[in-house]
């Protein structure tokens, strides 16, 4: 042996060891991470172009669209407030198709534009956001699944259309407030119609599924769908947006602007969480302490020079000079003990094993205080020197 190592010698793992270590739970994480973002892709896709008149796609609102130019109406897309107030006429239809989107302020705009107007209003899944300033005197109830229901009312265009699919949103009028409840869902209805002053209504959807590409054509979807939005010769198609002006400039929208986790969508924030609790599974489980050591047959002999070697290289390569001069006066000690009458419990005691050495020996030149019990060595030669010392040493005590 010709190397070994300081006593500050560092026992912290090394990177690749970590790396071996924390792989397996880091491929499993950006699996994970890479499901996500492509599952999120794949249903912002399938979502492009919702309610759209422009759209093809299963979700989009093409069909119904030229379907209502064929029967003479015109339509004018809208996707600014300023856009949709300013189109709306006394023979137009309003269609809101999702008045959540809209902030208090721009509300009350479009509150005053339904009043002034002669025509209609349409709005597609309507909640409790919006209900109140909208439309004063009904409530939201618990949404339900999205299914084929009966008009159950009197309605002429429910009786028309028949049965539909229909759901969402639910809704509750209160005593007193005329309107037609139609497409019930556990008692409650999906479609409202409240009458307004004159020829004004406005009618609320739970979900926009008959306007959709793909439903169109099932049920009394296409029949409803042109009912309600065909009534007038203009149809003014309103699409929200929260890059719309006048949201970004509302006085009301610095409330929502500090809470930065109410512009995140829930599945999102749902799928984060899974995350977290992963990875936190992943750290227990590669941090979970050992249970205790369990010996094992080795499946062949190991001869006892060889088990030495190796050692002796482990220490070189680790550069433990000390480690390796303490194994060589612990060994030395421990052999010397039964010779000099000394226990070996007491072996390592300078106390009682140097004296009974002094005794077998008195004339050694050796100071056997530093070969047994001294410094660890500063360099490799000082190392063989011990090493040899100890020998001789040992041969003089058995020869004596």
């Amino acid at each position: 042996m010709s190397r070994t190592a300081t006593a500050s010698t560092s026992t912290a793992p090394s990177a690749r060891r970590v790396w071996t270590r924390v792989r397996g739970a880091s491929l499993v994480v950006a699996l994970v991470l890479i499901g996500g973002i492509a599952l999120a892709t794949v249903r912002s896709t399938d979502s492009h172009g919702a309610l759209d008149p422009r759209s093809a796609d299963p979700s989009g609102s093409r069909a119904v669209a030229e379907l209502l130019k064929d029967r003479g109406v015109a339509i004018t897309l809208a996707t600014t407030l300023d856009e949709a107030t300013s189109a709306t006429r006394p023979d137009s239809t309003l269609l809101v198709t999702t008045p959540d989107l809209l902030t208090e302020t721009q509300q009350a705009t479009l509150r005053s534009a339904m009043a002034r107007s002669a025509g209609r209003t349409v709005l597609i899944g309507a909640g409790t956001a919006s209900l109140d300033t909208l439309t004063p005197g009904v409530t939201s109830a618990p949404s339900a699944s999205v299914r084929n229901l009966a008009p159950s009312c009197t309605l002429p265009a429910a009786t028309r259309a028949g049965s539909v699919d229909l759901g969402g949103e639910r809704y509750l009028t209160d005593p007193g407030t005329p309107a037609d409840t139609c497409y019930l869902s556990d008692g409650l209805p999906t479609l409202v119609r409240l009458p307004g002053s004159g020829t004004t209504d406005t009618v609320l959807l739970g979900s926009p599924d008959i306007f959709f590409n793909d439903r169109l054509d099932e049920q009394g979807n296409a029949s409803l769908a042109l009912q309600l939005l065909g009534s007038r010769t203009h149809l003014v198609w309103y699409l929200p947006s929260l890059a719309d002006a006048s949201a970004l400039t509302d006085d009301s929208a610095g409330d929502t602007t500090d809470d930065f986790l109410s512009l995140i969508p829930s599945g999102w924030l749902w799928g984060t969480l899974q995350l977290a609790v992963a990875a936190l599974l992943a750290a227990i489980w590669r941090g979970r302490r050992l249970g205790p050591l369990v010996t094992e047959r080795l499946p062949g002999a190991l001869r006892a020079s060889e088990a030495t070697e190796g050692r002796a290289r482990l220490y070189r390569k680790a550069d433990a000079r000390d480690r390796a001069a303490s194994v060589l006066r612990t060994a030395t000690r421990t052999r010397l003990a039964p010779l000099l009458g000394v226990a070996v419990q007491d072996a390592h005691s300078p106390e009682r094993l140097l004296p009974a050495l002094s005794a077998r020996l008195p004339d050694t030149t050796a100071a056997p205080r530093d070969l047994l019990f001294g410094p660890a060595p500063a360099d490799d030669a000082t190392l063989i020197r011990l090493t040899d010392q100890l020998d001789a040493l040992e041969r003089e005590v058995r020869t004596s």
